[in-house]
């Protein structure tokens, strides 16, 4: 069966970015795909030191969880990240992710190249186009297929539960869980 794996870069437990991916998830599910989801909470993730050492390894050289999510990611047919906006960008932390994730990717097997996924930016205002913009770069460097929907995959919130008042923003994050899932789908045909 296909698998998606959903990033959340959230630091809240139950926080707007994971009740949007929530949303996302019930779209892929009704699609007949699964779905495994990878929190960025409590987590130290460092940046790339470009060792290269990876190149070699197929391993990261950085020992702090994220090896064990690539092992994840690898085996998935696609991706979503979720984010809150911070000063109209993506957290410093999924940003570091996504860059050593795609390192070791293209510098070995290419397990990203053609896995299905996209972004969602979840914000109290703005920066959510910008942040959007931001996550693509890692997406199309890496040779990924990206779902769009009705708008983009954004959500406005600011306190806990506040997304869902966004009823917009939740159906386009809907729609593409739906795209994503039919994607994934057509492909294995």
């Amino acid at each position: 069966m296909a698998r998606v794996v959903l990033i959340n870069a959230s630091p809240r437990a139950g926080g707007n970015t994971e009740y949007a991916l929530e949303e996302c998830k019930k779209a892929l599910h009704a699609e007949g795909v699964e779905t495994e989801d990878i929190s960025l909470r409590g987590k130290q993730i460092a940046s790339c030191i470009a060792c290269y050492s990876c190149k070699k390894t197929g391993r990261c050289a950085i020992d702090d969880g994220l090896n064990e999510m690539i092992e994840t990611i690898r085996s998935a047919d696609g991706l979503i990240v979720g984010t809150p906006v911070y000063f109209g960008t993506a957290r410093g932390d999924l940003m570091s992710a996504l860059q050593r994730i795609g390192m070791i990717s293209r510098g070995n097997d290419q397990f990203l190249s053609r896995m299905v996924g996209g972004p969602i930016a979840v914000a109290r205002r703005g920066g959510h186009t910008a942040t959007i913009q931001e996550l693509l770069m890692f997406y199309l460097i890496n040779d990924m297929i990206v779902c769009g929907s009705t708008y983009w995959n954004i959500a406005f919130g600011k306190d806990q539960g506040e997304v869902q008042n966004d009823t917009e923003g939740l159906d386009t994050i809907r729609r593409f869980g739906e795209n994503v899932g039919f994607c994934i789908n057509q492909l294995k045909k």
